[in-house]
């Protein structure tokens, strides 16, 4: 059965190593590859790499775009290894925690556990790493009797300022986004200190067939989100551009190149849709057009890049 389109794609930013990280994780997951590099000539940080991979079918981009970004855990991946779905033999529970573990190994080689992988009261199977790049992923062997969710999805921690917000945050994400639905919501309990009766502990959200997930954390993590990981909105048109830049954008000088920020520290890439086929199927004078055209930009202007692109 063919995956509903994602209009939303996660972006990961790393210093010089977007290719060599996206072939370690392909190599990692099943039905994992690499679907094309492109190079953008001449922005502020020199020749850039773009790749564009999948990810146990979850689409990504990622770009050598120089030190200027780090990732941090207040924005994982959440890998979830599903008995029911993952494989219809007898044995599915043991075959699903093998890859599990497998895919936890090759994860941690050079890298850092965040919570060490184990039996914990939400999983029988579950652990937090940062890998040798930075990125932070959370394995989990999920209940076959939920509502299945896909085998990849974004993760938001709400820390320090923005403790306290994940529920605000989802609310504002679903007022947004056209076709969006919440998904589970569990609260801290009275007696889950430091973090306040109340607030979030676990929730998921659907944002244009794309699943989240969100927690509050009031620990002194001393992190935020920034501009290591943002999420691209692939739009129809200028209209679509100009209704989710206006409903999202919180932070006028982080306005550049179609980056947003919202009010809640998350970046945001509100682009056209049509540059996805653009950076994968044009030529190197095409692509060098289209990346002198957008880098003066904030907000994206669809006939203006489509001109470039096609040398008017």
């Amino acid at each position: 059965m063919t995956a509903p389109e994602q209009r939303i794609v996660p972006h990961l930013w790393y210093d010089s190593e977007a290719r060599e990280a996206a072939q370690f994780y392909a190599s990692i997951f099943p039905d994992s590859d690499i679907t094309y590099v492109t190079t953008l000539p001449g922005t502020p940080s020199g020749d850039c790499d773009v790749v564009s991979f999948r990810l146990r079918g979850q689409p990504f981009m990622a770009i050598s775009a120089g030190p200027h970004f780090t990732f941090n855990p207040s924005v994982s991946f959440m890998v979830n290894y599903d008995p029911l779905h993952f494989d219809p033999s007898p044995s599915r529970e043991e075959n699903a925690r093998a890859s599990l573990d497998a895919a936890w190994a090759q994860l941690s080689e050079g890298g850092t556990a965040l919570m060490p992988i184990g039996e914990y009261p939400f999983s029988a199977r579950y652990g937090w790493i940062q890998d040798r790049y930075g990125l932070s992923w959370q394995l989990i062997l999920t209940d076959p009797g939920g509502e299945p969710r896909p085998p990849i999805l974004p993760s938001l921690l709400f820390t320090g300022e923005n403790c306290g917000r994940a529920e605000e945050a989802i609310d504002h994400y679903l007022s947004v986004f056209r076709d969006a639905r919440q998904g589970q919501l569990f609260r801290y309990g009275a007696d889950q200190p430091p973090d306040t009766e109340g607030t979030v502990m676990f929730a998921d959200f659907m944002l244009e067939n794309t699943w989240f997930a969100a927690m509050d954390s009031a620990h002194g993590h001393g992190f935020a989100f920034n501009e290591a990981v943002s999420f691209i909105v692939n739009c129809d048109d200028q209209d679509g551009i100009d209704r989710y830049w206006n409903a999202l954008s919180a932070v006028p000088e982080a306005e550049q190149c179609g980056w947003i920020k919202d009010r809640f520290g998350v970046s945001w890439q509100i682009v056209p849709a049509e540059m996805e086929r653009m950076m994968r199927d044009g030529t190197p004078a095409q692509i060098e057009r289209l990346t002198r055209a957008f880098l003066p930009m904030k907000k994206l202007d669809v006939a203006a890049l489509r001109a470039a692109y096609e040398g008017g």
